[in-house]
Formats: structure tokens, C-alpha cells, sequence
């Protein structure tokens, strides 16, 4: 066992006991980062997750800049950007609950990065519309939502029981709901493009 690896996380509801392996008690923590994506118990904050998303988009951004800056054709430039700097912002996206404000930051960090590659500024004041007919990157906002898409035909094809499944169905039993608004769920916004019968719809491939 790797001990500096090894973490405890505990929710609300349960109490709490320190865990000691040999001579080493196990740091407790609110939250880690488990296969490249931030885990949390109770309320999770997909805005920590959002901005971590973009940080690491920014630093693969700036590992290929050079080739963003070189002469070769924007057609490849865009293949590049595509391939080596939207999966990385994108990572663990059709997981999300994601709301237009998330949703917003990610486009505005694409027009940032897009802009960038072609060497304008908003000084220049060209339309994105322009920006996209220029380059043809595909929308991240699009890409988010054919991936959560592609994950929910992947889970309500599932015969197997395992937790996917399980974790959507999951309604708590006992306890009270925080005072506000209820946190988005994943399940809102395929219900709001697919409505309540989106299982059977995501079961077809073809859509």
C-alpha cells in the first residue's frame, strides 16, 4: 500500500474514526483526485472540477503553441486543437451535471484559445461567427453534449446491474435537503433535450 496515495474521505453521516495502518495514520481529506478526475462526498462543486479542466487545457494549450504559431495550414492547426487540447478540457464531461454557467466558461475558453491560434484579439472585433467559419472547430458545448449523450445510451443499455445504473436511480431515505436551491442533477438536462423517457431514447443508437 502506497501510504501517500492512501486517503480517507467520510460523509456527514457517518462518524468518524481515525485509521492507522502499521505506524501511519491516513490523512483525512474533503476531496482527491481519483483517475484524473476530483472526487467529493456530499455536495460536489463541478465548478473546482470546471476550472480544473481549464487550467489543464491552457497548459496543453501552451505545450503546442509553437505549432499553433507556425505556418502550417489552419486545417491542421485545427486537427491538433481538436485532438490534443479539447479532450483534455472535456475529460470526465459526460459525468457532469453541467449548468450555462459551466457550460459558458468552457466556450469562453475555447474562443480564447481559438482566437489565439489564429493571432487575434478582441481589439479586432471579428464576430465569432467569423472565428468559427475560419478555423471549423467544432463547439465544446456540442461536444460535451453528444459525449454526456453517448454515456447515457452507454448506462441505460446496461443489463449487468452494475453501479451506473444504480448511482442515477439513488434516492436518499433519511435526512433533510439544505436549505436553497436543489443542486443540478445529471439527469436535468437529458431530461430537458430527451424528457422523462430518455432511457428508451438513449438506448438507440442511432440518435
Amino acid at each position: 500500500m502506497n501510504m501517500s496515495k492512501t486517503k480517507i474521505m467520510s460523509n456527514a453521516h457517518v462518524p468518524f474514526h481515525p485509521v492507522i495502518v502499521g505506524s501511519s495514520v491516513l490523512e483525512i481529506v474533503d476531496e482527491y483526485i481519483y483517475l484524473g478526475h476530483t472526487i467529493q462526498l456530499g455536495r460536489s462543486n463541478f465548478e473546482k472540477e470546471v476550472n480544473r479542466r481549464i487550467q489543464l487545457g491552457w497548459a496543453a494549450f501552451g505545450k503546442l503553441r509553437d505549432i499553433f504559431s507556425s505556418k502550417i495550414p489552419q486545417c491542421l492547426k485545427t486537427k491538433v486543437f481538436e485532438q490534443c487540447v479539447l479532450p483534455v478540457m472535456t475529460y470526465g464531461t459526460e459525468t457532469w451535471p453541467l449548468t450555462m454557467s459551466l457550460i459558458r466558461r468552457l466556450r469562453v475558453t475555447q474562443r480564447a484559445m481559438v482566437r489565439a491560434i489564429l493571432g487575434v484579439s478582441l481589439r479586432d472585433q471579428i464576430r465569432n461567427e467569423e472565428i468559427r467559419r475560419r478555423t471549423r472547430v467544432s463547439d465544446i458545448a456540442q461536444r460535451v453534449a453528444k459525449l454526456k449523450w453517448q454515456w447515457a445510451g452507454h448506462i441505460a443499455r446496461r443489463t449487468d446491474g452494475r453501479w451506473g445504473l444504480k448511482v442515477l436511480e439513488w434516492r436518499t431515505r433519511t435526512g433533510k435537503r439544505s436549505v436553497g436551491r436543489p443542486p443540478t442533477r445529471w439527469t436535468d438536462d437529458i431530461r430537458r433535450v430527451a424528457g422523462s423517457r430518455w432511457r428508451q431514447a438513449a438506448q438507440d443508437r442511432a440518435l
